[in-house]
């Protein structure tokens, strides 16, 4: 049987979806800034506040039973097997919930494209000077707020395009490749090390404007 492919532009839909989702909530799951708020509540320290939110999401990744609890609830505009979706979905919340926790507006265009960056877990200054960004030696989070709205739409789709080329070739993407998947579950060892490195990133970015 043939794998499901999806192409860039449907990656986009989907990231779009779950960025969407992320902010604005589900039925069963707080919004990123519901989540964020939830954790400083809680704790006196930022600090000990950001530890325990981030480390619980990274959790909650690698329980199949939550994200199949959760997998219901999204409905995407493209095929993908339900508990990769619901990880970028989780994954994007838990970026959002960071950036909300620095005082950035996941309602912000900038913010979202500084999201779906750290969800590449790499160089944010090199997928912006490969789309065309440019800058000096230095790429700046002030730099980004000022980018319009047309050179965010093309840093967006260069993370899409990103995706396609980690897995696939030819601006397709076959889903067997994107995720190891055992039993239609997404594997919990890679969603461990993937969404801690994905947390990381985001601190550097929202936390210290580190966006190499």
């Amino acid at each position: 049987m043939k794998a499901p492919e999806i192409s860039q532009e449907q990656v986009m839909k989907v990231l779009d979806q779950c960025y969407d989702i992320a902010v604005k909530g589900l039925a069963k799951s707080k919004n990123c800034t519901e989540l964020a708020n939830e954790y400083l509540d809680k704790y006196c320290n930022q600090g000990i506040a950001l530890t325990n939110m981030v480390n619980n999401q990274i959790a909650m990744c690698t329980t199949s039973g939550f994200l199949t609890s959760l997998g219901g609830l999204i409905t995407l505009p493209v095929a993908l097997p339900a508990n990769l979706a619901t990880v970028w979905y989780m994954q994007i919340r838990m970026i959002g919930a960071i950036a909300v926790m620095y005082g950035f507006d996941p309602l912000d265009d900038s913010v979202r494209t500084l999201v779906y960056l750290c969800l590449t877990g790499t160089s944010i200054s090199k997928i912006c000077r490969d789309a065309g960004v440019q800058f000096g030696n230095k790429l700046t989070l002030a730099l980004v707020k000022k980018i319009p709205g047309a050179m965010l739409t093309k840093i967006n789709q260069a993370v899409g395009f990103r995706f396609i080329t980690k897995a696939g070739s030819k601006g397709i993407i076959n889903i067997t490749k994107m995720v190891p998947i055992v039993g239609g579950v997404v594997g919990g060892a890679f969603d461990f090390a993937g969404t801690k490195i994905i947390a990381d990133k985001a601190i550097k970015v929202f936390g210290k404007g580190e966006l190499d």
